[in-house]
């Protein structure tokens, strides 16, 4: 079998740069990504706050993180396996589309009232699952989306569509959810809906999926791929343990509504500043990529982010928290784009679903299960000492990570991370090289 990619990935790859905004794809995937996200914005702050109403305990805050991330660590390897054995359209379709039947019991729930906590985790937990087959999948796509050219431009106006949900969503929600939290629900049901639609119109012509036997060896390929790339491996673990470390999101009600006294709206805001200041570097790496020195820009970002989660910490002045959360997000940005863009360039199509999966469960272990451990220290050592104490360890793992992964510190161009196209990464029967790099 010849180690070029098939000729519609070819044709893919050899188009020509033109603008994103002629990727009639590409387009529709990120206005089906602003939807989703919008929608799990919006339930996410109407959870957490029927959640922190219901019980007034900080460590319930934490388990919220902990039901979805559980569904993700236990089905990493079967989500990478669909995502490279199938038409990822159709996986992202169906896991929206459970997602908003999930949606739609919790407004069932709460507009007949009889919600109760386990019921609020039990829904949760089914998203969280969709989730996890819907990150691979959708990770998987985009490289396939745009001209080669484009990548590292696209996963930054991708990241946008994130960051665009991520200011509205909140705000819209804590807004919205003066009317109940029904109305909140019901809202991002009609979103996820309106996103299943958006998928359905992709048209893209891309090699068919993996039809040979599943093994033991071919499931744990990415994760055998991962460990063999230094500079990858460093930079998606040191974005996990960043962010399990300096994530606070999870203690916002406690902020909006205890420390920093505001409702329900302030709190939208707070979580949204966070998307205003990474949507804001996202627009600035659209227009000008990280060219030179992309590992130590890297390092730096997360060590910004860590000193930022300490001031937010002792903050007592909501516009300060504001600001705070405003630089934190953008550092986070500039970590987000190098991470993806050596996740998308250095691992091959046939590989991308098993790789994305492992990567989805890093960052769904930063985000979801980082919402734990703040929720516990929280209740162990107080709110405002828990986040100080994560900030401090962030900027300790920062140092470490310099010294444990000095590839990639080192790592310089980001498009110099390409995989060459004569790798014999899809005829191997392992899937893999046996010696990545």
């Amino acid at each position: 079998m010849s180690d070029d990619p098939p000729a519609p990935l070819r044709a893919v790859r050899e188009a020509g740069a033109g603008s994103l905004r002629a990727q009639r794809s590409f387009v529709l995937f990120w206005c089906a990504r602003v939807a989703t996200m919008i929608a799990q914005q919006m339930v996410t702050v109407a959870v957490g706050w029927q959640v922190y109403a219901m019980t007034g305990r900080a460590l319930d805050l934490g388990l919220v993180g902990l039901v979805q991330f559980l569904p993700a660590f236990v089905l990493v390897l079967v989500s990478g396996q669909v995502a490279d054995r199938f038409d990822r359209r159709r996986v992202m379709q169906a896991c929206i589309a459970v997602e908003a039947l999930a949606v739609a019991g919790l407004a069932l729930g709460s507009a007949t009232g009889r919600i109760d906590e386990p019921a609020i985790f039990g829904l949760i937990a089914l998203v969280g699952a969709a989730r996890a087959f819907q990150m691979p999948a959708m990770q998987a796509l985009l490289p396939a989306l745009v001209p080669e050219a484009l990548l590292s431009r696209a996963i930054a106006t991708s990241a946008s569509a994130g960051q665009t949900a991520i200011i509205a969503g909140p705000a819209l929600g804590g807004l919205i959810y003066a009317a109940g939290a029904a109305v909140v629900y019901a809202i991002g049901v009609a979103l996820l809906v309106g996103a299943i639609v958006l998928v359905r119109c992709i048209r893209l012509v891309h090699a068919p999926g993996d039809a040979r036997k599943v093994t033991l060896h071919s499931v744990f390929a990415g994760i055998r791929y991962i460990r063999g790339q230094p500079a990858l491996l460093g930079a998606i673990s040191l974005d996990l343990f960043a962010v399990l470390l300096g994530g606070a999101t999870a203690l916002l009600p406690i902020y909006a509504r205890d420390i920093l006294v505001t409702g329900p709206l302030g709190l939208g805001l707070l979580r949204s500043s966070t998307a205003v200041g990474a949507l804001a570097m996202a627009l600035w790496l659209m227009r000008h990529p990280i060219g030179r020195r992309a590992g130590r820009t890297m390092l730096a970002s997360v060590a910004v982010f860590g000193a930022a989660t300490i001031l937010f910490g002792v903050s007592r002045s909501f516009a300060l928290s504001l600001a705070a959360l405003a630089v934190l997000g953008a550092a986070d940005m500039v970590s987000v784009v190098v991470r993806q863009t050596l996740v998308q360039l250095k691992t091959p199509d046939a590989m991308r679903g098993r790789v994305g999966a492992v990567n989805a469960l890093f960052i769904g272990t930063s985000n979801q299960l980082g919402e734990f451990e703040s929720g516990v220290t929280a209740a162990w050592l107080g709110v405002v000492p828990s986040v100080v104490v994560g900030g401090v360890g962030t900027l300790l793992v920062v140092l470490l990570w310099g010294r444990l992964f000095p590839e990639l510190a080192r790592t310089d161009r980001l498009d110099a991370t390409l995989v060459p196209p004569t790798q014999p990464v899809i005829r191997r029967a392992s899937d893999a090289p046996q010696s990545p790099g």
